[in-house]
């Protein structure tokens, strides 16, 4: 049996590494039902090498990353959508999100609302440079991210100078420690809030003399 067979997974992220994140726990046995908002969707149905696909929202970079998850859309701010989160929450393990920090709070979704609906509620909030500080509502893309990080210093030569890792490394290496994260808190659910930061976590795989 998989190791999260039992646990269930409230996803709210987009693009790609709150879905990276969440697609881990999928393939590690958890339901995890990934809530869009409605019309448009997360904004990966858009992206991909096929245009045809993209025009359709089922762009090759949505559907590597939310591969076997349910899927609902849900208007968040709107009451009923609220209501129906609070009900989803209610049985829930988890909530992921990936919004800027603050966005939560101000639709009163915050962790210390959800955790009045349920107390063992573990929330992941996924950033590029956490949830306080001086950056903490600074837009974090990939490409910005593998600079700030220094991960660009070890790349290039006299000529080109620093480039830009091939594949997106600071995106999937946020969603990958944040997967790691709350594997850990599954051992001990007891509601927990914790933040994943996607600058941070590249810095640390840096090798030593970069």
């Amino acid at each position: 049996m998989k190791p999260l067979k039992s646990f269930r997974v409230l996803d709210l992220t987009n693009v790609l590494a709150g879905p990276f994140c969440c697609h881990q726990l999928a393939h590690l046995g958890a339901e995890v039902i990934k809530i869009e908002v409605p019309g448009r969707g997360d904004l990966a149905r858009q992206l991909g090498a096929d245009p045809e696909l993209n025009e359709k929202g089922m762009g090759v970079s949505f559907l590597a990353q939310n591969a076997g998850k349910r899927s609902l859309t849900l208007n968040l701010k709107h009451p009923e959508g609220r209501e129906v989160f609070f009900r989803l929450v209610s049985k829930a393990d988890v909530v992921v999100e990936n919004f800027r920090p603050g966005v939560m709070e101000r639709l009163g979704l915050g962790f210390e609302k959800l955790k009045e609906v349920n107390p063992s509620l573990v929330y992941c909030a996924i950033s590029g440079f956490g949830q306080n500080g001086p950056l903490k509502d600074s837009p974090a893309y990939d490409q910005i991210i593998q600079g700030l990080s220094g991960v660009m210093s070890v790349t290039g030569n006299d000529e080109s100078g620093p480039l830009r890792v091939g594949f997106p490394m600071a995106d999937t290496i946020g969603g990958i420690t944040a997967a790691l994260g709350i594997r850990h808190r599954f051992q001990n659910l007891n509601g927990k809030r914790f933040s994943s930061m996607f600058q941070c976590w590249s810095q640390r795989w840096l090798p030593w003399d970069g």
